[in-house]
This record gives C-alpha cells, sequence and structure tokens, in this order.
C-alpha cells in the first residue's frame, strides 16, 4: 500500500487520467510512494468510501463541488490550479497536493 493516497476528480474522470500519469512519473522522479488515481465526479463518493485517499483534488471543471465535498470530509479538498491542470502540469499538480496532506 503506498504511502499517500492522492484521488483527483473530474467531470468525467478522462482529463484527469493524463494528469495522474504525469503525476505518477513525477512522484517516481521524485522518490514519493503515492497511490494516484482518477474519477468522475459521479463515482466520487463510492471512490472515497473504497480508497480512503489522504486529500482530494478537483479539476477547475468541477470546482462547484468544493464546498459540498469540504462539508462531508475530513480531508484536505483543493481546486487544481486552472494552468497547471491546463497544462497537465504533474509535477506541480503533486506538489500541491502533497503540501496539503500533513
Amino acid at each position: 500500500m503506498a504511502e499517500k493516497t492522492i484521488m483527483l476528480c473530474c467531470a468525467a474522470g478522462m482529463s484527469t487520467s493524463l494528469l495522474v500519469s504525469k503525476m505518477q512519473k513525477a512522484a517516481e522522479s521524485d522518490g514519493v510512494d503515492a497511490e494516484i488515481f482518477a474519477t468522475a465526479a459521479a463515482d466520487a463518493d463510492a471512490k472515497l468510501e473504497e480508497k480512503h485517499p489522504n486529500v482530494l483534488m478537483l479539476g477547475p471543471q468541477v470546482r462547484y463541488l468544493e464546498g459540498q465535498f469540504k462539508d462531508k470530509l475530513s480531508i484536505p479538498v483543493e481546486v487544481i490550479n486552472m494552468q497547471d491542470y491546463g497544462m497537465m502540469n504533474g509535477e506541480k499538480v503533486l506538489k500541491q497536493a502533497l503540501s496539503l496532506i500533513k
């Protein structure tokens, strides 16, 4: 089992899957033991229950869900920086996620 679990959530889970692979490459090169996965907003509750992530990162297109998740979760919830998301900057998004995990 990985030391840290990072969940990404977007509208359909498709665009974040590319970001996940870039984040995994960044984690490997930085020596970070992390399980990083993406899911669609519709499946988010089931994945939260199943995987128990340390942090939830939301794609900019589902930022409207931020308050809802923050109200019901005891883990950090953050919207991914729109520029980092658009550029698929796995290194920066990984750093953002890791900085939220205490």
